[in-house]
């Protein structure tokens, strides 16, 4: 069966843009795309999007991919019109697969909260945070990544660890020959007394 392939097209208004961890200077709009159906569901305050299958979300500085995403958007001007003006996303709930890449990092995790209003993005279970060269990455089973403060807060499931993987450091020990990593050109060398 051939899947339909469909977008939304969803102008955002300054500080409503999903782009939580870094503001583009020109706001541009948001489109998501998927290859199976898009329902549409509005109250007069709200507009309630849900798309499904390969679900792949364009914005300012945002990249997010997912089997299934649900778009809560303010809307104004007549309550009773059929096509009211979206103002800016209230949230975005992506589930199945979830994939979210900003400048040099990458997040993948089973469902992530994309909340505007609260400058926050919030995913949970099998948390991986990572730069793309791979020499940060941390994971556990929610994290907490804020915009605008370089902060995130990642948090293990119950009796679980989290894990932070970082560059390599180099060898303190005595006698140790300076050459064992490229990071410690820089560093003094370290002799043992004799």
């Amino acid at each position: 069966m051939k899947h339909l392939r469909c977008a939304a097209l969803l102008l955002i208004a300054g500080a409503g843009s999903p782009a939580l961890l870094r503001a583009a200077d020109e706001p541009q709009p948001t489109v998501i795309e998927c290859a199976g159906l898009t329902e549409m569901v509005s109250t007069p305050t709200e507009t309630t999007f849900t798309l499904h299958d390969q679900v792949v979300v364009t914005g300012n500085n945002l990249r997010l991919t997912c089997d299934l995403l649900v778009v809560v958007a303010k809307r104004t001007g007549d309550p009773k019109a059929t096509f009211a003006k979206q103002e800016n996303f209230k949230s975005l709930v992506a589930t199945g697969r979830v994939r979210i890449l900003q400048n040099d990092r990458e997040a993948t995790c089973d469902r992530a909260e994309v909340l505007p209003g609260d400058d926050k993005v919030i995913l949970h279970d099998h948390v991986i945070v990572r730069s793309l060269d791979n020499r940060f990455i941390q994971t556990g089973g929610k994290a907490t990544l804020y915009r605008g403060e370089l902060r995130a807060v990642i948090e293990g499931p119950p009796g679980e660890p989290t894990r932070l993987t970082l560059p390599p450091l180099k060898d303190l020990g005595p006698g140790k020959d300076k050459k064992t990593s490229p990071t410690d050109e820089a560093a003094p060398k370290v002799t043992a007394p004799k």
